[in-house]
């Protein structure tokens, strides 16, 4: 009888155990900057690999149906990270935003000025007398001056055309001769798969300062830094998973939706993974403060601010609360 209801109570006492256990992951509201896509790989990889369980997380990933809408979510204390761009985080902060950088996804530039690759232009000289298409004025139009510029063009040398975001099809089309902020992990690719070859001018060697280009924001008045070290953490693992595995990586990745399987997401994702940070959650505190300085001396922002105000390192000693 003692045995049974020992038995009894040590069952109770590890179902409960088991029922705490469930409920204690911490949930976490992501949101990302636009549908999901292969710049997003470590994190539904880390989905997939229950990494975030591990980290005692529940992640919930919403996709937004307005880019502009997710760091103004993390502002209004409605998500607990957004994904967002590091020129972004400069301009919001500046705008008062409550918003801090807290990890890094894509730590390399993406951007690039593309052209078609079919003789008519072939160096940045060419655009003189020609038309630029674009889809976000400001950030964009200053990269495009500093790109220019290094080749002796003034903005008032070409036309400027805002073709939203419809940036290969006008090039393909020839609406344009070249085309501000296409991506070169997606637009190069898909302009190849309806069978226009492109090229694009990297702005990391045009003059433009290296910054990264994906990063995740959080509210810096509710910030939960151990939380957001446990994202970052599993994130990180997952990223050394898919440099590790690229192909075993895209399965796990394009498991997430069938959409993701077709051929422009397997050539942006083999473009892509090498550009993933392995450590999101470290900062470099010289590649902000020179790109504060950028945007300052291009008159996006009124001063420079100490790059604490901008963005921190979540796990460095002092900072974690």
């Amino acid at each position: 009888m003692k045995k049974l209801i020992f038995a009894a109570l040590f069952s109770a006492t590890l179902s409960a155990a088991l029922t705490t256990g469930a409920q204690a992951n911490d949930k976490l509201k992501l949101i990302l900057d636009w549908y999901v896509n292969p710049d997003h790989g470590p994190i539904i990889v880390a989905e997939k690999l229950g990494y975030f369980t591990d980290a005692g997380l529940d992640v919930e990933i919403i996709a937004p149906a307005d880019a502009s809408v997710p760091p103004k979510m993390v502002a209004a204390g409605q998500a607990d990270l957004a994904i967002s761009y590091q020129q972004q985080v400069h301009l919001d902060v500046h705008a008062d935003m409550p918003l801090i950088r807290v990890g890094t996804l894509v730590d390399s530039p993406l951007n690039c000025l593309m052209v078609r690759d079919d003789g008519s232009v072939n160096e940045i000289a060419d655009l003189e007398g020609r038309k630029i298409g674009f889809s976000v004025a400001g950030v964009e139009e200053v990269l495009l001056e500093t790109i220019l510029g290094g080749h002796g063009v003034k903005m008032s040398d070409v036309e400027l055309i805002n073709v939203n975001f419809s940036l290969a099809p006008a090039l393909m089309s020839k609406q344009v001769d070249a085309v501000m902020g296409a991506y070169r992990n997606v637009e190069l690719n898909q302009m190849e798969i309806e069978g226009v070859k492109g090229k694009c001018f990297f702005v990391e060697e045009e003059g433009v300062p290296v910054y990264d280009e994906l990063v995740y924001v959080a509210n810096k008045d509710r910030l939960e830094k151990d939380k957001i070290s446990r994202f970052l953490g599993a994130t990180e693992k997952a990223a050394q998973f898919i440099v590790n595995h690229p192909d075993k990586g895209y399965a796990l990745f394009s498991s997430y939706s069938s959409e993701l399987k077709d051929e422009l997401n397997q050539r942006a994702w083999k473009d892509t993974v090498a550009r993933f940070s392995r450590a999101p959650a470290s900062l470099d505190h010289g590649r902000w403060s020179r790109y504060e300085a950028y945007l300052h001396e291009n008159g996006l922002v009124p001063s420079i601010l100490p790059v604490e105000q901008l963005a921190i390192d979540v796990n460095a000693e002092g900072d974690k609360s």
